[in-house]
Order: structure tokens, then C-alpha cells, then sequence
């Protein structure tokens, strides 16, 4: 475990203050969000606008802490981002076709990582290193929100369930849209038992509805969807409840733009008892480093200890991208090992999908069950520097391994929690990303004017939520450094689904139309393919009859920014970018760039 600063005090729960961001040069992908992340983080801003951001004051000295913004080699907005990373490809697996999500989710993505590489920089300052300026760009953001479908279509053995269309949300007979959602078989049979529907359909169901999570599709029998079609919506909750399953009605942006209580993606909290033993006035600098410790170059976490209690995606994301700074990570798992662990496809025996999240990690077998395997969870956690879990709501107090519970041996430490609806909505579903998007307008605003509103299959808020969980833990961190006290971080997909909404949850606040118009990033057929175009681009006339390269050349001949749709993942593996790790299974690159 590090060595914190001894030099300094608590004094505010916002570890950049003091600071002042700086940005100029061309926009980039996420200004707005950067500014907004940082001045909620507690820099001042000087205004402007730019894809090159600067931090300067203490913590990090006289140099600034810098971190440029692009969107990659090729491509020039959302959209060609979204087309040539694979995202339109998953997107619309549901539908058949590429699909372009009508959020600014490459966009969006890249501005966390951006507040990620900058609060990394910081770190590396105050543990004595030094961390170049960072690069980040939306088109490695985008791979990185489509790893483990990119890991899947490069391994050894093809999937377990069917990749086809089809999919919820599903229509009561009243009209409402609503998504469903249960982890135990159990819960699925007897709900369609209540309702009605056929044996057959209800065990050919259950394992695309299970693995819609890995395909992005779930191609039930149709026969499902006319089941309920035939119910209204109360009678549709009262089958649920008597099964034990959660249903959600899709929610609207305006909904939630008149609930939204302005809250922060995440919450830090310090630890009020300081470890490092002495107390100094708030104005003594802050920019001591740690006695003994040097952050090298490329690894600013490096000589940290995570120990990771998450499972399926967004704390252990959170989790990977600690250990690509530089952090050794420790996943906590049950007895046997992670049963995802061998969830088809493999490479050498190893799930191809757990791998895009968890290479490179240690693993530690424990029974939270027992006892004694909690008390040996607790020794870990004394040595560890973060100790990050995403069990269920009020799961962690029961087992006694809480904040509170663990602060007492290690006052030291960053508690993070990432749940699915930190406690903010009152009588929430079960928080899973689906449901999450179903309650908070996500379905609306991801898909234009023209298409009704519907979840996306693609993990949306799973990946955001673990890119918002990874910048909470740096921010923790960082304020460790500074405050000399642990902290408890906590982050949400409710948060994510706010940060992803901000601008349509804006324009419904207004009264305004919060969904893009018909045809939004929608992309164009050729003979051989599909092809997109920027979004301000006009829409050009029929391309069907020409292949992609003519109708490439076409457009480029008229200074329109086309790109191909990638529509077959594995196409993504011969493009030089993606590597494979030690077991077989594609791995893409880091988010960031430090030179």
C-alpha cells in the first residue's frame, strides 16, 4: 500500500481545487463534458473551448497536466466514428442492420477517459512521477465500448446462443413499452406461465434473453412478444410480481428531466479520520510527494493495489482500466473461480469476453459466506489502496464489509461502489444496464424521431458506468493524495445514463423535441454494404446501385467525409490496431496515449 503525502489536511471533497483548466486548439469530441467534469471535480475554467486541455496550479506545479482530444485517423465526427469502430455493427444487431446511436456515446466516452488521463497525470505528479501529455481519441474510445464484442468475433469457437434480430422491448395491450428483466430461470418460466404462453416458447427463450447481454440480439419466439400483447400493463406488473421478475415501462426524457436532481455522476466522500498521523493548516502545499515512491512514465498507479469484488462488466471495467494505468489488480472471486470465467467463445479455454475485461489481473478465491473468508477479505483490504466492489444494494453492510467496517484497519483506503442506482430513485427495478435505460429515457434518446423508442441491446451503460467508476477512483485517489484521508467513491448507471442524456434530458427540460429527426445517423445501403456519412453531411442520392468503393469515391470526390460501416467485428482485426494477448483473444489498444 502507498504511502500517502503527510503534509496535508481535509479540506474540501473536490481534489481540483485550486486548479485552473486551460483549453485551446480546434474543438474536440467532448469539450462540454471535460469542463463540466473538471469544474464539478473543482477546477475553475477560463471559458474556452478546445480540444487541447491544460491544468496548472498546485497539485501539479508550475508544468500543467495536459491532455489533447481527437477523433481519430479517418474519421471526423460521431457518427464515422460510430460507423468504422464496430458500434453501428452492434447497435443494430437488434434491428438487423447497422443502426447509428442518436446519442454521442464515442463522444461521450472520450470525455471521461480525457478527465481519466488528466487526473492520472496529477496522480503521477504528486506520487513523484512525471506523466507526458495524454492523447485520447473517440475512435479508441469507440473500441474500447465494443471490446468484448470485438474479443468474441476473434475466438477459437463461435458463440453459444444465436446472434439474430430481435430482441425486447415488449408492448402490453395497452400500448406500454416495457423491458423485463430476472437472473434466475425460475423467475423467467413463471411469468410467461402466469401469462399464458406456450412451454416451448418459454424454454427456447430463456437462453438468447440470458446471453442478450454477450450478442447484443435476442431472438426469442415471436410468439413471446404476442403473449403479453394480450395483457395490460397491470396485469403484466402483477405476473411479474408473483414471479419474482422486475418490469420497467420505458420511460421518457422528460420524465426525467423533471425528476433530475442536478447530482453529480459520482460522490466522494472522505474518511474523516486522517492515517497519515499529523495535521497541517489548509494553506500548507500540497504538492509533497510521497517519501519513496516514483510513478514511471507510462503507469501512473503503478506500486497501487486494487482488490476487485465485481462481476459481469462495469466494475470489473472500472477495474481494467486501473490496471492499464498501472495498478496490480486482485479480483475476488468464489469458490471454483468466475464461473463467466469459461463463457463461450473461448481462447485456450478462457471466455474471449471475460478476457477483454479482466487480462492481466490476479485472482483470489473467497466464500463471502463464511466467516473466516471474510475476515481473510479483510486483511487484503487493509493492504490494498482501493478496494472496489458492485454487489447489490446493502449486501456489502450485511456482510460487514462496508466502508466503515473496512476504514477501521485501513483508514487509507478508496472505497468504491458502483451501483445501478446509488439510492437516488425510490422504489427503482432491479439496476441492470437494460433496466437502467429503460427508466431513464435512454430508449428514447437513442434512436431518432422515427423509430420508436427502445433500449439498446449494446451494454451502453455497463461501459460508461465503468469508465465513470475508473474516473471516480482516480478522483478518490487523487484526493487521497491531497487530503491525506481515505475516501468512499460512489458511482452509478444512473449516473451514466444522465451524463449520456445531458443534451436531449436539456432540450426536454425546455419543452422541447428531445429526439434527433427521422433518418439520424442512419446509415446508406450500397450493392456490397453500407457506408456513413458526418451528420451535418446532405444526404446524397441512391447509392445501391454502386459498390462501397465507388460510392466511396463518389462521395469523396465531392468533399463528403464517407466512411464504410463496419458491419463484421472480425474485419476490425486485420486494421493493425487490435493486438492479441497471451491466450489468443483480440485485445484493443489503450484508450490513451502518453508521449
Amino acid at each position: 500500500m502507498a504511502t500517502p503525502a503527510t503534509s496535508i489536511t481535509l479540506r474540501t471533497a473536490r481534489p481540483l481545487e485550486g486548479l485552473r483548466r486551460e483549453s485551446s486548439g480546434p474543438p474536440g469530441p467532448a469539450d462540454g463534458l471535460v469542463a463540466e467534469h473538471l469544474r464539478l471535480l473543482g477546477a475553475d475554467g477560463d471559458g474556452r473551448r478546445g480540444g487541447r486541455i491544460a491544468l496548472s496550479g498546485r497539485p501539479s506545479g508550475a508544468e500543467a497536466v495536459t491532455a489533447r482530444t481527437t477523433w481519430g485517423d479517418g474519421v471526423v465526427d460521431e457518427a464515422t466514428v460510430q460507423a468504422a469502430t464496430g458500434i453501428m455493427a452492434v447497435h443494430g444487431r437488434r434491428d438487423a442492420a447497422p443502426r447509428g446511436l442518436a446519442v454521442d456515446y464515442a463522444a461521450t466516452a472520450t470525455g471521461v477517459l480525457t478527465v481519466q488521463a488528466l487526473l492520472a497525470g496529477l496522480l503521477a505528479r504528486a506520487r513523484g512521477g512525471r506523466l507526458p501529455g495524454a492523447h485520447v481519441s473517440a475512435e479508441r474510445a469507440g473500441l474500447l465500448a465494443v471490446s468484448q464484442y470485438v474479443a468474441a468475433a476473434g475466438a477459437e469457437e463461435g458463440e453459444a446462443a444465436e446472434t439474430a434480430p430481435g430482441g425486447p422491448p415488449f408492448t402490453a395491450a395497452d400500448g406500454t413499452l416495457f423491458e423485463l428483466e430476472t437472473l434466475d430461470p425460475g423467475g423467467w418460466a413463471a411469468f410467461w406461465r402466469a401469462l399464458g404462453a406456450p412451454e416451448d416458447a418459454i424454454r427456447r427463450g430463456w437462453r438468447p434473453f440470458q446471453f442478450r447481454y454477450a450478442t447484443a440480439c435476442a431472438p426469442f419466439p415471436h410468439v413471446l412478444h404476442e403473449t403479453v400483447r394480450a395483457f395490460s400493463w397491470e396485469r403484466v406488473r402483477e405476473a411479474a410480481g408473483g414471479a419474482g421478475v422486475d418490469v420497467c415501462a420505458l420511460s421518457s426524457l422528460a420524465r426525467r428531466a423533471a425528476e433530475y436532481d442536478g447530482a453529480p455522476p459520482w460522490e466522494l466522500v472522505p474518511h474523516q479520520a486522517s492515517y497519515a498521523g499529523t495535521t497541517a493548516p489548509v494553506d500548507t502545499p500540497v504538492d509533497v510527494p510521497p517519501a519513496g515512491t516514483t510513478a514511471p512514465v507510462d503507469a501512473p498507479l503503478a506500486g497501487l493495489t486494487v482488490l476487485e469484488a465485481g462481476r459481469r462488466i462495469q466494475a470489473p471495467l472500472t477495474a481494467h482500466l486501473l490496471g492499464l494505468l498501472g495498478a496490480e489488480v486482485v479480483r475476488i472471486e468464489p469458490p471454483g473461480g468466475d464461473p463467466l470465467r469459461g463463457m463461450p467463445p473461448a481462447c485456450s479455454g478462457v471466455s474471449a469476453r471475460w478476457l477483454a475485461l479482466n487480462r492481466g489481473k490476479k485472482a483470489v478465491e473467497v466464500d463471502i459466506k463464511s466467516a473466516a473468508d471474510r475476515e481473510r477479505l479483510r486483511e487484503l483490504a487493509a493492504g490494498a489502496d482501493v478496494f472496489l466492489h458492485n454487489w447489490a444494494p446493502g449486501r456489502a453492510a450485511q456482510l460487514g464489509l462496508d466502508h466503515e467496517h473496512l476504514a477501521v484497519a485501513n483508514p487509507a483506503l478508496v472505497y468504491a461502489y458502483t451501483s445501478g442506482w446509488a439510492g437516488r430513485l425510490p422504489g427503482a427495478p432491479l439496476g441492470t444496464d437494460f433496466m437502467v435505460q429503460a427508466r431513464t429515457g435512454v430508449g428514447e434518446a437513442a434512436r431518432p424521431a422515427d423509430e420508436p423508442p427502445a433500449p439498446s441491446l449494446m451494454t451502453l451503460l455497463d461501459v460508461l458506468g465503468g469508465l465513470l467508476g475508473a474516473e471516480a477512483v482516480l478522483a478518490g485517489l487523487l484526493l487521497r493524495e491531497r487530503t491525506g484521508c481515505g475516501v468512499r467513491v460512489d458511482s452509478s448507471l444512473l449516473g451514466a445514463a444522465d451524463v449520456l442524456t445531458a443534451p436531449a434530458r436539456a432540450r426536454a427540460g425546455r419543452g422541447l423535441d428531445p429526439r434527433q429527426p427521422a433518418g439520424f445517423r442512419r446509415p446508406l445501403p450500397t450493392a456490397d454494404g453500407w457506408i456513413a456519412l458526418p451528420d451535418q453531411a446532405a444526404i446524397p442520392r441512391d447509392l445501391r446501385a454502386l459498390s462501397i468503393a465507388q460510392a466511396l469515391e463518389d462521395l469523396r470526390g465531392r468533399g463528403l467525409a464517407a466512411v464504410p460501416v463496419v458491419t463484421d467485428l472480425s474485419d476490425l482485426l486485420t486494421t493493425g490496431s487490435i493486438s492479441r494477448d497471451a491466450h489468443g483473444a483480440p485485445a484493443v489498444p489503450d484508450p490513451w496515449s502518453f508521449a
